[in-house]
């Protein structure tokens, strides 16, 4: 049936299962938007910046497993995206960024807002393209999910021209809804990886990454607890396994346990299955060492790329980490190996997650306590970057999945817009964004898109006056020359009010006890204030981040 382009366009998105977009209007999409008002089906989510509409979509994308939508205008409103476009592609999330742009006949003359989109993101996107064609349009969008959810996923980036998108009379229809693609692994790949795990006295598995969704990690859990494997979880992928599960050994990256560390430093097998093998899940690449004798590598990645690339594979499985979860534990079953390792790997990990009361007037150790004891297990926890994350991603147990939203691109900011996403995509569980205060003031105005759309959710703004991440590495490097890492904030919990939140302000331990505890009794848009000592979060704070030694 002929449509116009832009009516077109919403067409194939509901056919491919899109019911939620994010977005910054702009006069370069109106038929977008006019086609949206026509179609109940996709709800759209109006933001404040695209910065933060293009943090929800990502977020979206990990929550629902299907690219995560935005739509924003040329120029500054995809400039202001391409935070969200890198994180995805770091973080291996689908997503799908729509760009409104310049009018086909004005292309190449420095237009208004003119950007040559696809160049521009081609670097952080698995493909960016143009539609110039409208009736290519359902093969544009289909072929953007195809790439967004196949091998490693990641963004995708279409520029919509102006002028294209007010074409009548496109002929079309919108393409079937598209599936990844099926990737189960050899039969002997499996053979030969349990041929290493029963030659190997000290394996140990680091899981979590590209495709990881929940079949996966209860397939990976049967195939580790059969084995008394150690599991450990890599950098903010630490939903990817229950933290009750007996093999459980902890998360990596900043902060790790030391025990941990040096028990991935003595393994002789490590089985790596979905993680990117990143700078900050392997310490620097000093954590995994492959090309010294003693210690074999098995790296499982669906995209073929990925494998060989940084760390040379002793058996490198190109597969979905889902499909090749279910073959292990199948194999697992009949297998004779038995390690003790996983007993002992997670009763280091209980000792070293269990807070600890410290010293400071608002300790964020005796804050986890109490948040534990106040919170629901499976309690979405969303964060940006920060020193403040350390304290949550040690003590913190993530036991639902999904219950992590945290970007391993290490972005500010990203905290508030991706509980956002959360609380609309699970209006049903506790969600939860924790900020620092520099990084909580990148998108503190998406403040105002959870109070328009109703939003269900707590926000605990940790404020130590300091950007503190980078003041611990100032002090370390620049001994007593602070500079230009001084915060001047406002009051966070008057803040909150004005956008109709409920807050509270809590400057000694007790006092964030007593305003969590009143949180938790109250339902909508809540925000606590916790003002702390500015040491805790850059020398003590170094500690607990792992970004200086541990005593």
């Amino acid at each position: 049936m002929p449509r116009n382009a832009a009516r077109l366009l919403v067409d194939c998105l509901v056919e491919q299962g899109c019911d939620r977009l994010f977005t910054v209007p702009g006069e370069s999409f109106l038929p977008i938007l006019n086609a949206l008002y026509d179609c109940p089906s996709i709800e759209a989510v109006t933001c404040r910046h695209e910065g933060g509409a293009a943090f929800m979509a990502c977020a979206d994308g990990a929550l629902t497993g299907r690219p995560g939508v935005a739509i924003v205008t040329r120029g500054p409103g995809a400039t202001n995206a391409g935070i969200g476009v890198h994180v995805a592609f770091q973080d291996s999330q689908p997503m799908i960024l729509f760009v409104g742009d310049v009018a086909r006949g004005m292309r190449d003359r420095e237009g208004f807002q003119e950007i040559d989109f696809p160049a521009f993101f081609a670097p952080i996107a698995k493909w960016a393209a143009r539609i110039d064609d409208a009736a290519r349009i359902p093969e544009y969008v289909a072929r953007a999910y195809a790439v967004a959810i196949s091998g490693r996923p990641g963004p995708v980036v279409l520029a919509l021209p102006e002028d294209m998108l007010h074409e009548a009379g496109v002929p079309g229809e919108p393409r079937p809804r598209v599936q990844r693609p099926m990737q189960a692994p050899s039969d002997d790949a499996i053979a030969s990886m349990m041929a290493l795990i029963g030659q190997a006295s000290a394996p140990i598995a680091i899981v979590g990454g590209a495709g990881w969704d929940g079949k996966a990690r209860d397939h990976f859990a049967r195939f580790a607890v059969r084995l008394g494997l150690p599991a450990a979880t890599a950098f903010r992928r630490q939903d990817a396994l229950s933290p009750a599960l007996p093999v459980y050994a902890g998360n990596l990256g900043h902060g790790a346990n030391p025990k941990l560390l040096n028990r991935i430093r003595s393994s002789d097998l490590v089985i790596a299955v979905g993680a990117r093998l990143g700078e900050a899940t392997t310490d620097g690449y000093t954590l995994i060492t492959p090309e010294h004798p003693g210690q074999q590598l098995v790296h499982v990645h669906p995209d073929p790329a990925e494998l060989n690339r940084v760390y040379r594979a002793d058996l490198p499985i190109c597969a979905g980490v889902a499909e090749f979860a279910e073959c292990a534990a199948l194999a697992a079953e009949s297998s004779d190996s038995r390690f003790d390792a996983g007993g002992e790997a997670h009763a280091e990990w209980l000792d070293w997650s269990t807070p600890r009361q410290g010293t400071f007037m608002l300790d964020l150790a005796g804050c986890l306590r109490l948040a534990r004891e106040e919170l629901p297990a499976d309690t979405i926890l969303c964060n940006g970057a920060g020193n403040f994350t350390g304290w949550w991603h040690r003590y913190w147990p993530y036991a639902g999945y999904p219950s992590q939203l945290a970007p391993t691109a290490g972005a500010m900011g990203y905290g508030l817009p991706a509980a956002v996403a959360a609380a609309l995509r699970h209006p049903d569980r506790t969600v939860l964004a924790v900020a620092g205060d520099g990084d909580f003031l990148m998108t503190a105005q998406e403040l105002a898109t959870a109070a328009q759309h109703g939003c269900d959710l707590l926000v605990i703004v940790i404020d130590n006056g300091s950007y503190g991440t980078i003041r611990m590495h100032q002090e370390r490097a620049y001994p007593g020359r602070v500079a230009s890492t001084g915060l001047a904030n406002p009051d966070f919990a008057a803040f909150a009010r004005s956008f109709g939140a409920w807050s509270r302000q809590a400057r000694t331990t007790d006092e964030f006890g007593a305003a969590l505890r009143e949180a938790v009794g109250r339902q909508g848009l809540r925000l606590i204030h916790c003002v702390v000592e500015a040491e805790q979060l850059s020398a003590a704070g170094a500690t607990i981040s792992g970004l200086r030694a541990s005593p």
